[in-house]
């Protein structure tokens, strides 16, 4: 059973979760929380939300900054960087975990913009407030991972291939990270019980969640793989860079 991050671990550390109002994302920065890190609740359009966490968080004894920001805007993520230097003065963990792309109502390219564009924004944002030390996790999925060797479901494929192509251009990147003295590290996951993009996939799709349950033999479930995702930002990167969490025999891994 995984296990989060010891009491104290992270104190004094600063950490930027983005889409960290729900789901994956909340999860991931309250476990940085209770492990004694300064956080940034980010969201884009639940703020009500995401004031409600930070306010659980500040009762740990950490500081918790909420940062609402448009991820496609670069001028939208300037202001939250802005922000977080004024509080925190820096940043030492950066987890880009926003992603999207099956929301109705959106821009043809909006997988595109938000799953690669955006996380290359972010990126390069951040990287004025990190030192030596600091750590970079990207989340994604194993259908976007294996996406070029194993195919997944035609109604996923589209924001499969944007997340891919947002993790092969942040891989693109390691060599100048590293001369920075910053890590990179890509978490890669099953569906993910619980959350919206599963539970569309499987409105697109019947049945969907329990044909992979029975495939892999179980799927995680969203503070479970939050618990992987916060590991990632602490324990040595792999060298091939990617933490695999689940089942992957069904995509050749």
């Amino acid at each position: 059973m995984t296990q989060n991050l010891e009491p104290g671990s992270l104190s004094g550390r600063r950490a930027l979760v983005t889409g960290s109002s729900r789901g994956v994302g909340a999860d991931t920065v309250r476990i940085f929380a209770e492990a004694g890190a300064d956080v940034v609740v980010n969201f884009r359009n639940k703020a009500p939300r995401a004031e409600k966490l930070a306010t659980q968080l500040r009762e740990l004894g950490v500081r918790a900054l909420v940062q609402g920001a448009d991820l496609t805007d670069p001028a939208s993520v300037a202001g939250m960087m802005d922000a977080i230097r004024e509080e925190f003065g820096g940043l030492d963990i950066l987890v880009l975990n926003a992603s999207g792309g099956m929301e109705g109502g959106m821009a043809e390219d909006y997988a595109l913009q938000l799953n690669r564009d955006a996380q290359l924004s972010v990126l390069e944002a951040a990287l004025p407030l990190m030192a030596e030390g600091g750590r970079v996790v990207f989340v994604t999925s194993h259908q976007a991972h294996f996406i070029n060797t194993t195919p997944t479901m035609p109604e996923y494929e589209p924001v499969a291939r944007s997340k891919r192509a947002g993790e092969d251009a942040l891989r693109e990147r390691i060599p100048a990270l590293a001369e920075r003295g910053i890590e990179f590290a890509v978490v890669s996951g099953d569906m993910i019980e619980g959350t919206v993009t599963a539970t569309l996939l499987n409105r697109l799709n019947p049945g969907a969640i329990e044909e992979r349950r029975e495939q892999a033999g179980r799927l995680y479930n969203v503070a479970e793989f939050a618990a992987e995702v916060a590991l990632a930002a602490v324990e040595p990167v792999p060298a091939d860079h990617t933490r695999l969490v689940g089942d992957t025999s069904s995509f050749g891994g």
